[in-house]
C-alpha cells in the first residue's frame, strides 16, 4: 500500500512538473515567435497604423505596397540575386573542402592525422585579427569580388570536427575491410560509399553553412565596396540604417508635411516587407532538412 501511495505522488509530481514545463516553454515560444509574428504582420499593414503603434496582434489596413516599392528596386533584386549566387558556391566549395577533409581525419590509418587536426583546431582559438585577415584578401586581390566572401571561411572547423566524429560513428571499419577486399581505393570508398551513407550529415552542413552564408553582412561591409555586388544583407543594413526612404523634405505646408509623414511610414514599412523576404529563402529551406537535423547533430556528437 506504501509503495502505491509513493507511486502515486511520483506520478503526481511528475502531472505538476509537466505542466509546469509545458506552461515556461509555451512562454519562451510567444516571446520568441512574437518578433518574427510582429514583423509579418507589419509588412502587410497600411504604413500609418504601423507608425502610430496600432499594429499588435493582426494586420491593420491589409496592403502590399511595402512589398511592391521594394521589388521595384533593382538594388533589392540585385542584391537578392547576388545573394542567392554566393550562398550556393559557398555552400558547394564547403562541402568541397570539408567532407574529404573530415573523412581523411576521421580515418584511423592515416598517420598525420594528429598534427592536421591540432592546425585546425588552434585556428578555433587564434586567428590574426580582422586587420590582417583583410591584408591578406587584399594581397590576394579578393577585394570586390565574390572569392572575398567565400575563400577567407571556406572550411568552419566546429563543422570539420562534427563531420568528422560523424564519418568515425557512422562508417564501419568492416565496411571499409570489405571494400578493400573487392579492390576499391580510398577515393572511392569515399564517394561511393562514406558519402551515401551521410545523407543526413551532408543536408546538416548545407543548412549550416547555407544558413551562415544567407546571413552574412560583415564581410561584405570590410571587403565589398562596389555597391552592385553587395548582397541582400548589406542591401538590408543600408535601408535599416536609413532614418527614411526618399523622404527628403520637400517644404513645410500641411500638404507636404503629410506627404513626407506617409514616405517615412512608407519607408518603415519597406523595412519590414525587406526583413521577411530576407528571411524567406531560408525558412522555405528549413523544413527540407529539418527530419536530417537531430539524426545529424547527434551522430555527430559522439565522441570517436
Amino acid at each position: 500500500g506504501g509503495r502505491k501511495m509513493k507511486n502515486q505522488s511520483g506520478s503526481r509530481s511528475d502531472k505538476v512538473f509537466d505542466a509546469v514545463l509545458l506552461v515556461v516553454l509555451t512562454l519562451i515560444l510567444l516571446i520568441t515567435l512574437y518578433p518574427v509574428y510582429f514583423v509579418l504582420i507589419s509588412s502587410f499593414s497600411d504604413p500609418v497604423a504601423v507608425a502610430g503603434g496600432d499594429v499588435t496582434f493582426w494586420p491593420v489596413g491589409f496592403t502590399l505596397e511595402g512589398y511592391q516599392t521594394v521589388l521595384k528596386d533593382s538594388a533589392i533584386v540585385r542584391g537578392f540575386f547576388n545573394s542567392v549566387v554566393y550562398t550556393v558556391v559557398g555552400v558547394l566549395v564547403n562541402l568541397f573542402l570539408t567532407l574529404p577533409t573530415a573523412y581523411a581525419l576521421s580515418r584511423r590509418d592515416f598517420p598525420a592525422r594528429k598534427p592536421i587536426l591540432i592546425f585546425y583546431m588552434i585556428t578555433m582559438f587564434v586567428s590574426g585579427g580582422m586587420m590582417p585577415t583583410y591584408l591578406v584578401v587584399q594581397q590576394t586581390g579578393l577585394l570586390d569580388t565574390m572569392w572575398a566572401l567565400i575563400l577567407p571561411g571556406a572550411v568552419n572547423v566546429y563543422n570539420l570536427l562534427t563531420t568528422r566524429a560523424f564519418f568515425r560513428a557512422g562508417i564501419p571499419k568492416e565496411l571499409l575491410e570489405a571494400a578493400r577486399i573487392d579492390g576499391c581505393n580510398n577515393t572511392r570508398f569515399f564517394l561511393q560509399v562514406a558519402l551515401p551513407l551521410s545523407g543526413a550529415l551532408v543536408a546538416i552542413m548545407v543548412l549550416y553553412y547555407g544558413v551562415a552564408h544567407w546571413n552574412s553582412y560583415f564581410n561584405a561591409l570590410l571587403y565589398i565596396s562596389d555597391q552592385n555586388k553587395w548582397p541582400l544583407q548589406m542591401q538590408l543594413r543600408s535601408v535599416l540604417l536609413q532614418n527614411s526612404w526618399n523622404a527628403a523634405a520637400t517644404g513645410f505646408t500641411p500638404e507636404q508635411l503629410a506627404e513626407r509623414q506617409r514616405l517615412e511610414a512608407l519607408a518603415e514599412m519597406m523595412k519590414y516587407s525587406l526583413i521577411v523576404l530576407s528571411c524567406l529563402p531560408m525558412m522555405i529551406a528549413y523544413p527540407f532538412v529539418q527530419k536530417h537535423l537531430v539524426k545529424g547533430v547527434m551522430l555527430g556528437a559522439i565522441k570517436g
